[in-house]
Parts: C-alpha cells; structure tokens; sequence
C-alpha cells in the first residue's frame, strides 16, 4: 500500500513538473505569439478597463471617457471635437489611435513609466496621466470658424518659443464617432474614408501645397544673405517678360510696373519675374541651403506626432530654379512650415522647433514631463530679418495684403496664390503667411499661416490677399486679445 502511494506521489510530482515546464516555455517562448494573436482579447479588455487620461486645452479637457458597461468598457468621449479633431486624432476600439492620441497613449492610458505605482521596482501601472497643449481656444475658434467650412488649414505660433497656439483643418469630423467598436463606429469609418473632402486628413501638418507667393520671404531672405540685393530700394525689376533660361516659356507679370520695381515694390506687388530672376541668381545651392535653414527638407519633425516633409528641390536645372523660387514647380509646403518661415522673420532670423504639448502630468496635477522652448537656431542675420520685416509690413499697409490689417498693431504678411493641377486647371490655392505685434509691445507674439484649397470665387479672382488674409487677421487678433 506505501508503495502505491508513493508511486502515486512520484507521478502526481511529475505532472506538476511537466505543467511548470509547459508554463514556462508558453510564457517564455510562446507569450509574444499569444499576446499579439487576434483571438486574445485580454490587453483590449485591460486597456480599456480604465478610463482614460484627458487631452486638455486652455486648462479645459476636450476629451473624456464614458463608462459603457460592456467587457470593453470605457470609450472616448470629446468636447467640440471637430474643432480639436486635428490635434488630438481619435482614440478608437476598433481602429487604434491617431495624433496626439497616439503620441502620447503611454501617458493616457498610464503604461508611462513614471506613472507605474512602483517605477524603480517595475511595478504596476498607475492611473492615467493628462496631456496639457500649447493651443490657445480663442485663437482654435478663430481659425476653425474663420476657414467657415472651406477646405484648408491654418497654423498659428509663438515666435519666441515655438508653441502651437492654433492647428485647424477642415473639413473636419467628429472623433467620437469612432470610439466604440459597433456597428455605428463601422458605418462612420466607411464614410469618412469615402469623403472626397477627406475629413480625417490634418492639412495642417501631413498635406504639403505648392506654396506659391507666399515662398518669396525665403527667396528675399536668400537674395539678401547672398547680398545679391543690398538695398530694399535696389531697383531690380526689368522691363518684360521673363524668358526661363534655356526655354522658350515666358514669365509675365499682371503689373506693367514690375518692369521698374525696387525690391520693395516687387515684394509689395509680388512680382513673378523679379523674384524668378533672383532665384536664378542666388543659385541653387545657396538657394537651398537658406530653405533648408527655414527647415525645408527636413524629415525628422515630430511635434510630438509626426510632420510632412517640405520641400526645396536643389537639383533643379536654372528654368526649374526659376520656378522654384516663386513656389512653384517642385517646391511644397505643409501650412506648418509656412507658418514657421514667418516665425523666423517675426523672430529676428531665429526659430524654436515648433510643439504642441506644454506638459504632461498625473492625475492629480503633478507634472511628469515639461517640453517648453527648444532648438534656438540662427536661420538668418539679425540685419536681414529686420529688412524682411519691413517687407513684409509694406505688404500689408502699401500691398496686397490690407485685409490683414490690424488697428493698434503692426501687422506683417506675405500673399501668395498658387497654382496647381495638370496645366495649372486646378482652383488655385490662396496662402496668406504673417505675424503680428501690438504696437505698445517690442516683438510679435503671433505668426501664422493660412491656406484655402477651393475658395469660392471666379478662378481670376482668388488671392491669398483676398480669401487667406481675413482669417489670419482674425486669428492674429485673437491672439493679441488674448492676456
């Protein structure tokens, strides 16, 4: 009989063994494969177990979670999420996370390390953290609403810091429509990606636009630099059109007078075959190498989320460099980056990396993580941004820009109107690019960019003076009412 026991023992001794052994090896060298196998709904039901952290703006939440009751059971909720949609994307159960939503998930959903209860022994995760932007409301408002449904998008920012006060683009949609992971979810995703006005897409920062016009800031920075121009009362216009060197193409001007201009009068009058000229002039290495600066070319920008890139072609041939130099042919541009070059001259020839999160924290208001001020880098000489800024406010007291205009500040813009399509037969883009000061105040405190993909207007008649120049002045004002 102690035989059999023992018998029994030693066999019940070796199961125990032999389901340890199987353990450890589906936990050791077969848990990645469970973990990521469809079927396994275990990380879904933890992630969506607890609410998530907030996306706030202006120290207001516009995001939130709603308790469903279901096994997933916390979705995302959002406060005017249209007008939010191109910063913080969706957080969706069924199609993952997009933007800010996504940049910063360890902080919302509290895997973050410096959220776990126990970091330095590898605890658990704690509660979620909250995300705070740079974005002001009053300026998100004026730009969402000053678009008026229009297909565009608009950028402002702090010069002297780099912060994202405003990030717009419509058309726009509603992330909550998205959340969950019904059959409502389902039928909001299809249309969504049905829309021909492709709402989901954040013009702001993934769609690049021949920049138009709005290009010649850098072409005057590169002139100057290059001292190609000294003088902004240099006379540099020639009468006639402009033949693109090597080609039978010529470039015209819609004013007799740029045949005479000074700088000034070209930048003011936006004249094609001045700033053509000047491009060919300064060459395109050095032409390049000055867009570069202004952070054309540039493909590691994340804000935290990741921008398009833009930019300046330096293999161009003297006909394409012509071209390029007046925004068109390969030159691109996300309103970002427009708004960054405008950054620049509002600056003093410096710029900061542009960002959109202020800080991140716990729960409880504790700050986890601080980004502030970041990259100062010289883009050009202090003496040539001085010169670009008084080109810049003559457009707008003298030039195409007067609907910019804001009394008891000094206002500085560029227009631009930019051609597109097989033979140039798209509705042309109207850009407006700017910054803004009020008069009692040393430096500006705002530059923007604005672009408007179908303005409605007669083709002739769409301008960035006209159409893009409005809603930068609302935004402007904004900000400057802004305490």
């Amino acid at each position: 009989m102690t035989r059999t026991v023992r018998h029994a023992g030693l066999f019940c001794l070796l199961l125990l063994a032999a389901l340890l052994v199987n353990a450890t090896r589906v936990q050791l060298f077969e848990g990645e494969v469970y973990q990521h196998n469809p079927a396994n709904r275990r990380a879904d039901i933890d992630r969506y177990h607890h609410p998530r952290g907030d996306i706030l703006v202006g120290d207001r939440p516009v995001t939130g979670s709603v308790d469903t009751g279901g096994r997933l059971r916390h979705e995302r909720t959002y406060a005017d999420g249209p007008l939010y949609a191109p910063v913080t994307g969706f957080a969706s159960q069924a199609y993952g996370t997009t933007l800010l939503e996504h940049a910063e998930d360890d902080i919302l959903t509290g895997r973050h390390p410096l959220l776990s209860a126990l970091p330095l022994l590898g605890g658990p995760a704690g509660s979620a953290g909250d995300v705070l932007t740079t974005v002001q409301p009053q300026a998100q408002r004026a730009a969402f609403d000053g678009l008026g449904g229009r297909k565009g998008a608009v950028v402002a920012l702090e010069p002297a810091t780099g912060r994202i006060l405003a990030m717009v683009s419509t058309p726009s949609y509603d992330p909550a429509d998205l959340s969950g992971n019904g059959p409502s979810s389902a039928r909001a995703w299809r249309r969504l990606l049905a829309d021909p006005g492709r709402p989901m897409l954040n013009r702001a920062v993934r769609q690049t636009y021949p920049p138009g016009s709005t290009f010649k800031v850098v072409t005057a920075a590169a002139a100057l630099e290059a001292r190609v121009v000294r003088d902004l009362d240099q006379r540099v216009g020639v009468p006639g059109p402009y033949r693109l060197p090597g080609t039978d193409t010529e470039l015209a001007d819609e004013r007799a007078e740029c045949g005479g201009a000074t700088l000034r009068q070209a930048f003011e009058w936006s004249c094609n075959t001045v700033f053509a000229r000047l491009g060919v002039r300064v060459g395109a290495e050095r032409m390049a190498r000055t867009a570069r600066a202004f952070g054309f070319n540039d493909d590691g920008l994340r804000i935290p989320f990741g921008v398009a890139r833009s930019t300046f072609d330096p293999r161009v041939d003297p006909a394409q460099l012509a071209l390029s130099s007046i925004g068109q042919y390969n030159t691109r541009a996300t309103p970002l980056q427009m708004a960054r070059v405008a950054a620049v001259v509002a600056g003093g020839g410096m710029t900061r990396a542009p960002y959109l999160v202020e800080r991140t924290t716990t729960d409880r208001g504790t700050t986890i993580g601080r980004a502030g001020p970041r990259g100062l880098r010289q883009v050009v000489r202090p003496a040539t941004a001085r010169l670009l800024r008084e080109l810049m406010t003559g457009v707008v007291t003298d030039g195409t820009g007067g609907q910019a205009a804001i009394p008891g500040a000094v206002v500085g813009g560029k227009t631009g109107t930019a051609q597109h399509g097989v033979g140039n037969a798209g509705t042309p883009y109207a850009w407006f690019v700017s910054w803004a000061r009020a008069e009692r105040e040393l430096e500006p405190r705002v530059a923007v960019a604005v672009v408007v993909e179908d303005a409605a207007a007669d083709r002739g008649d769409i301008t960035g003076g006209d159409v893009a120049a409005p809603v930068a002045r609302a935004v402007m004002q904004a900000v400057l009412a802004a305490p």
